[in-house]
């Protein structure tokens, strides 16, 4: 048979299998199932200033606050200012949502989101191009969510209108992963997490290791209950820190549990956010892994870090256009600074205020000014101060 030939085979047999792709995906097949497409686009412009020493030119903690990255400098140090303005797109999102109708009544939905902060490619010389990654990949079937999504250890009802990615971070439970969670009809949910761990070395300050070699899932039990006015929650969290190194004879774990305390009160239109996390190898749950979760000891055994975070945040609502909030986020690290090393982190904390407006109901303009602060137990400490605009389109 000639190339000819063969090749009209093929192009024909390629043209067949599109028609009955496009068959399979007419209107007909999606009569019972429902789909949904959003987003945002925002804007934002960052002025910030850092007394302590200086964040490098694609630093993750110049797009938005991560506490562990504010510059600090040792006691008696001479200070060191930089200033420095950022503008990006990064934040904005883009949803899928599906919802399919089974001919018993039940109902499967799933929801797919990414984002395109956070990812390391990409710099601001030229295009400005940044990796997509990926926030949620989830389904629901009855009570059962299976996928990627928040952490049933985390409420959300607390976090701020913030000009911030998160506003409270340094006090607050943030966490995205995947699970399989059980949602009871009574406010009680169960869930099965992605186990990791994060481990400071012997007198490694506030250097990481990834261990990646838990067995044990993270397990989570919450309640939450929202009222007319009043909304609260209390969740647990038990887990097993695991870490492994042959080649330094390191064959250690430890236990880490949690509480995570939350409420949201109205006062008319408007309201007070408050949280209260505590525990021992909460690590990278708490403050976007402000802290590990455990430290190596001189025998090379774990030891459990345990830290106290708070947060703080009262929204007033003006008019129907204008809400400002006043936000305040703070953790304390308990850490075993004979293992860890004095240079190691004690204490971070943010308070920020913000005006908000909202120009129609499609697109928000907002203005934050904040101060963020580290001190490490060898005395240093430092501050970022920042000025963030935004501009936020909603579709």
């Amino acid at each position: 048979m000639q190339l000819t030939t063969i090749t009209k085979h093929l192009r024909t047999l390629t043209y067949a299998s599109a028609a009955a792709s496009l068959v399979a995906l007419s209107p007909a097949a999606f009569a019972d199932t429902e789909f949904d497409f959003g987003g945002y686009i925002k804007f934002d412009a960052l002025t910030t200033t850092t007394d302590s020493g200086s964040l490098g030119a694609n630093n993750i903690g110049r797009d938005f606050y991560i506490p562990s990255l504010t510059p600090v400098l040792g006691a008696g140090a001479p200070s060191d200012s930089n200033t420095y303005t950022d503008f990006h797109a990064r934040q904005s999102r883009l949803w899928l949502k599906s919802a399919h109708t089974f001919d018993d009544g039940t109902t499967i939905q799933g929801h797919v989101e990414i984002d395109f902060i956070a990812t390391p490619n990409g710099d601001k010389r030229i295009s400005n191009s940044y990796t997509p990654r990926l926030r949620h990949a989830f389904f629901k079937y009855q009570n059962w969510t299976v996928g990627q999504t928040w952490s049933n250890f985390q409420d959300l009802a607390i976090l701020p209108e913030s000009v911030d990615f998160i506003g409270v971070t340094a006090g607050t439970v943030f966490n995205r992963q995947p699970q399989i969670r059980y949602t009871a009809g009574n406010g009680f949910a169960f869930s099965v997490e992605q186990p990791e761990s994060t481990v400071t070395p012997y007198l490694g300050g506030t250097s990481r290791i990834t261990t990646g070699d838990s067995a044990m899932p993270d397990l989570t039990l919450s309640y939450r209950h929202s009222g007319e006015r009043v909304h609260y929650g209390i969740a647990a969290i038990a887990r097993q820190i695991e870490y492994q190194d042959t080649a330094s004879g390191v064959d250690s774990s430890e236990t880490g549990f949690g509480v995570n305390l939350t409420t949201k009160i109205k006062f008319g239109q408007n309201d007070v956010r408050i949280g209260l996390v505590t525990g021992s190898g909460l690590g990278r749950y708490v403050g976007l892994n402000a802290t590990n979760g455990a430290v190596l000891n001189a025998q090379n055994d774990l030891e459990a870090i345990d830290l106290t975070a708070y947060s703080f945040a009262y929204r007033h609502v003006w008019s129907s256009q204008v809400s400002t909030n006043l936000v305040f986020s703070r953790i304390d690290i308990d850490d075993h600074t004979a293992s860890t090393g004095a240079a190691a982190s004690e204490s971070m904390q943010r308070v920020a205020a913000n005006v908000m407006y909202s120009i129609n109901e499609r697109l928000r303009v907002g203005a934050e000014l904040s101060r963020a602060s580290r001190e490490t137990y060898n005395g240093g400490e430092g501050n970022l101060d920042r000025l963030q605009l935004s501009a936020q389109y909603s579709f």
